[in-house]
């Protein structure tokens, strides 16, 4: 699959127009298929509706809605996805009608084609047994409303080929879903433990524990969520969760069976009633009912081999919205306590057992240890993948330490040629965890912000230096750290949604991992200075004209890209260069003469004037002592090694993080535009 030139969708309702539309918004060609032109039309409107929503929240632009619906297609011809690269099913939930529907796709489409089911409620490898190719079947549980969650579970059957897992998780990509990997299970990963919490909601109701109210308010208290579980309900239908419980009752027993006051409840046709008094005196309890529930079930999938602790948490976080994932949910109150509300729950619940990943980390007295950065070996490419996608791969002390190891478990490995760095989602690496820095200023720590950099230092200097080949595949945002890392390996290849920046200066600090010094070292201390006083993008087409990288390919060409650039050998990115003439505006924004009226702010010279004042205004918004700083750096960096350049970054840090300034943008990052004093 070298490219995706058509993905079809079955189904026009509410799923299947929201995965359209999400697919479109992307880029990709959709075929959306139902079988009454009435219910096709009613698709097709639907997306429009939800997209004039966007445009008056300024979201799209009506030229960009256009484009977007000039790349669906309406049809109830199934034969307009026979070419599709992959068809995914979005009708309701009926077995007998999902199978029937796989056959009838699979005598039509190419051989090439990819059959994917969203199913909620079924196996996956129910469906793939309907066809010839169930090596080329998989499931794509998509979460609502599918145009704006970002989780895909991704759900594999034991039939399916490896070459379909590593594209069905392209595909993710491609829509800008995050992937997370689940076994072919009753409920896969999420639904396992939130329909559970539902359940639960309706049965402490039904023993008349507490009002509705009451729950409600605990079971939002208990997860850090916006809805309860009965509001939830109300707005997903209560029919919905009936379904998926008896589903989950049906194929793992009677704790997760629906409660009959679910069943009547569905009968009367009628919402929870949310209105009453909430009982403060009842929280703890019914809080512990919750967490008992859902983190008891959280902990039995992941025994059962269904997801990872990792992928767990990012389902919670990023399907469900909630603060913490479960297992953080569990260190968090502690293992102790997790063990006690899950045990009470076990003696509620006959048919539920400890899980034994509860009882092994009940004798360690430990909290769980979360693995953030990935090491795959293909063939004799290294991939380190930094998977954090919920916090945009963000740096801090453990993230860094695993980038360490898995870093020098590639190197040591004698059959790995190349070392490619690659970040999860949305982002490369959207800088370091800002909670870290402010932390440790509030505490009066600075000293260890001085050591964690001095450690990361060290680390990008061995990924610039290695005997290996090193490439940081740009296939998303990097801002601060994250693009220092990238501009540590030894080539960079971008996709077009790459981009590299250095915002530091907005929020009253500077780049203090290299970057000033490598990109200076590449584009000159003035398209440096330029690039850190205004933090402005550098995008993957930028960096390619610039020479910072080597190339710029679509998705699914990077894999290619790679092998051309390990079989031509280390480039030369120190390389003399000519700057394009499209760049020397900003070159003569970032001289001395103009630095030092910035830093006065005066009238740039020698610029135009629409551009200079767009640029004066711009930095204006920077905190002073962070421009100034970055400048002197800059400047005192010009003819040193890089480990002495490394050195003059390390001794301001101390300077730079002492400041009220620093405090000031550290802290309002997200929530208010910072105030400088210049101190």
């Amino acid at each position: 699959m070298t490219q995706l030139n058509k993905i079809g969708v079955i189904g026009a309702g509410n799923m299947g127009s929201g995965i359209a539309q999400k697919l479109a918004q992307e880029g990709l060609n959709v075929v959306m298929i139902d079988i009454k032109d009435e219910f096709v039309a009613r698709g097709l409107s639907t997306i429009k509706n939800l997209l004039q929503e966007a445009v008056e929240r300024k979201i799209f632009k009506p030229d960009q809605v256009d484009q977007i619906l000039s790349r669906i297609e309406g049809t109830t011809d199934f034969n307009a996805v026979a070419d599709a690269d992959v068809v995914i099913e979005a009708v309701f939930e009926d077995k007998a009608v999902k199978s029937d529907l796989f056959q009838k796709l699979d005598a039509i489409c190419e051989n090439k084609t990819i059959l994917a089911t969203n199913t909620s409620s079924f196996y996956v490898r129910e469906f793939a047994q309907q066809t010839k190719r169930p090596d080329r079947f998989v499931g794509l549980h998509y979460f609502y409303h599918p145009a704006k969650n970002r989780l895909l579970e991704v759900i594999p059957h034991d039939g399916t080929s490896t070459d379909t897992i590593e594209k069905s998780m392209l595909i993710s990509k491609l829509h800008s879903k995050t992937a997370i990997l689940v076994k072919d299970a009753p409920g896969f990963a999420v639904n396992r433990f939130f329909v559970p919490f539902l359940n639960e909601a309706a049965r402490m109701l039904e023993e008349n524990l507490a009002n509705i109210p009451t729950i409600e308010e605990a079971s939002k208290r208990a997860f850090s969520i916006g809805m309860g579980a009965f509001q939830l309900m109300n707005v997903t239908g209560i029919p919905i969760a009936l379904h998926a419980a008896t589903t989950l009752g049906n194929e793992l027993g009677a704790f997760y069976a629906p409660a009959k006051i679910l069943e009547s409840q569905v009968d009367k046709a009628e919402n929870w009633d949310l209105t009453g008094d909430v009982d403060e005196t009842k929280m703890d309890t019914i809080i512990d009912r919750f967490w008992g529930v859902c983190l008891g079930v959280a902990a039995a999938l992941v025994d059962e081999g269904v997801a990872s602790i990792e992928d767990t948490d990012r389902g919670a976080k990023i399907g469900l919205r909630w603060i913490r994932g479960p297992f953080e949910i569990m260190n968090k109150i502690g293992i102790e306590r997790t063990y006690t509300v899950v045990e009470a729950m076990t003696q509620r619940y006959p048919d539920f057992k400890m899980p034994a990943i509860l009882n092994k980390q009940k004798e360690l007295a430990q909290p769980f240890t979360f693995q953030f950065v990935d090491l795959a070996v293909k063939g004799d490419i290294a991939y380190i993948t930094l998977n954090r996608p919920e916090a945009m791969n963000a740096l801090n002390e453990e993230v860094f330490a695993q980038l360490a190891d898995q870093f020098e478990r590639a190197e040591k490995n004698q059959a790995v040629k190349a070392i490619v760095f690659q970040g999860a989602g949305k982002a490369f690496v959207a800088g370091a965890d800002i909670r870290y820095f402010v932390q440790k200023i509030k505490s009066g720590q600075i000293p260890d912000i001085v050591a964690f950099t001095r450690r990361g230092h060290e680390l990008l200097q061995r990924i610039e230096n290695s005997d290996k080949l090193t490439i940081a595949l740009l296939d998303g945002l990097s801002l601060g750290g994250g693009s220092e890392l990238a501009l540590a390996c030894q080539a960079i290849i971008a996709t077009p949604a790459g981009s590299l920046a250095f915002p530091e200066t907005g929020i009253g600090i500077y780049p203090g991992l290299g970057g000033m010094l490598r990109c200076a070292l590449q584009v000159g201390p003035e398209l440096a200075k330029y690039y850190v006083f205004t933090g402005a993008p550098i995008s993957a087409t930028d960096a390619l004209d610039l020479g910072i990288a080597v190339n710029v390919v679509a998705p699914s060409a990077v894999s290619a890209a790679i092998d051309e650039l390990v079989a031509a050998g280390k480039p030369d990115k120190y390389r003399p260069r000519t700057i394009p003439d499209r760049f020397q505006a900003y070159v003569s924004i970032g001289s001395p003469e103009n630095v030092a009226n910035l830093i006065k702010g005066q009238a740039l010279e020698g610029v135009d004037a629409g551009l200079a004042g767009k640029i004066s205004k711009i930095v204006g918004y920077k905190a002073p002592l962070a421009i100034q700083m970055s400048n002197e750096i800059i400047d005192q960096q010009i003819g040193k090694s890089i480990p002495d350049a490394a050195e003059i970054e390390l001794e301001r840090l101390s300077d730079i993080f002492a400041t009220a300034d620093a405090l000031e943008g550290l802290s309002s990052l997200g929530r208010r535009r910072p105030e400088y004093k210049g101190a």
